[in-house]
């Protein structure tokens, strides 16, 4: 899953593909590299970043959704929001795929809308909202506190219609997580696929990466991969990467050492 941020504040890239051209085009490259979903957002879910009006991520978002869209890329495009309209309208410019980093807790007509259009989610957990969600976040066990918050978000869409092979399951590195947290949920997450679902991992030049390696934003590529690679051997299937060539080496590596049904 390829990132395609339409925002001037995104921790890693913000502001770098603020316009509609640099970003579909941005979302051919990825493609190219390797990319099979492109996940395009406008709405900034960093630590600490404010939310923006509907409005401001509509005007973001859906002339880089039907543009990539156009191009007739061999991948599918996912919208990354917490709003219904802005789902909606992106549904309805192409995209086919709902990444909503409140698990449908945001918007109680979210559920709703992926049910009705049948389209492919993912429910992600995260401690807060963006704004406060790294003010002191504790668990008594992240990864089964986690795992608790996923099985019951993933019973609520179902009850409101969405098909469970519709539906996967992102642990939320890094939103409302300790450096801790993030090791245990990675060391541990095998715990998480076993819900049965499929597991995104988004672990792409995080802080954490930052605090273990020393590196900025943009020398934590090799760290990227290192997690990528582990959370595949324990049962993740789907990640979400800025760099998508080095990522997709790495896992191609990684998948020929294992097993022909990935075990």
């Amino acid at each position: 899953m390829g990132v395609v941020n339409v925002t001037p504040d995104s921790f890693s890239d913000g502001g770098v593909f603020d316009d509609e051209i640099a970003a579909i085009a941005h979302a051919r490259r990825l493609v190219a590299e390797g990319a099979e979903i492109v996940d395009v957002g406008g709405e900034s879910t960093r630590p600490g970043a404010a939310p923006v009006p509907v409005a401001a991520e509509l005007e973001r978002v859906i002339p880089v959704v039907e543009g990539v869209a156009g191009l007739g890329l061999a991948a599918q495009i996912s919208i990354d929001t917490m709003k219904a309209e802005v789902a909606a309208a992106a549904l309805d410019a192409g995209a086919s795929y709902v990444n909503d980093v409140t698990a449908f807790r945001h918007d109680p007509d979210m559920a709703a809308l992926v049910a009705d259009r049948g389209v492919d989610c993912c429910l992600m957990h995260m401690l807060g909202e963006p704004r406060t969600m790294q003010e002191d976040p504790r668990y008594e066990d992240v990864v089964d506190d986690v795992r608790a918050f996923l099985e019951e978000r993933m019973a609520r869409a179902v009850e409101a219609g969405v098909k469970e092979e519709r539906i996967q399951l992102d642990p939320g590195i890094g939103f409302g997580k300790t450096l801790e947290h993030n090791l245990e949920l990675l060391r541990r997450l095998g715990e998480i696929a076993a819900i049965g679902r499929p597991v995104v991992l988004g672990t792409s030049r995080k802080s954490f990466i930052g605090r273990l390696t020393g590196r900025d934003v943009a020398g934590r590529v090799h760290g990227t991969v290192a997690t990528c690679v582990l959370g595949y051997e324990r049962g993740a299937r789907v990640f979400r990467v800025h760099d998508v060539a080095a990522v997709h080496d790495g896992l191609s590596v990684a998948a020929a050492t294992l097993p022909p049904d990935g075990s």
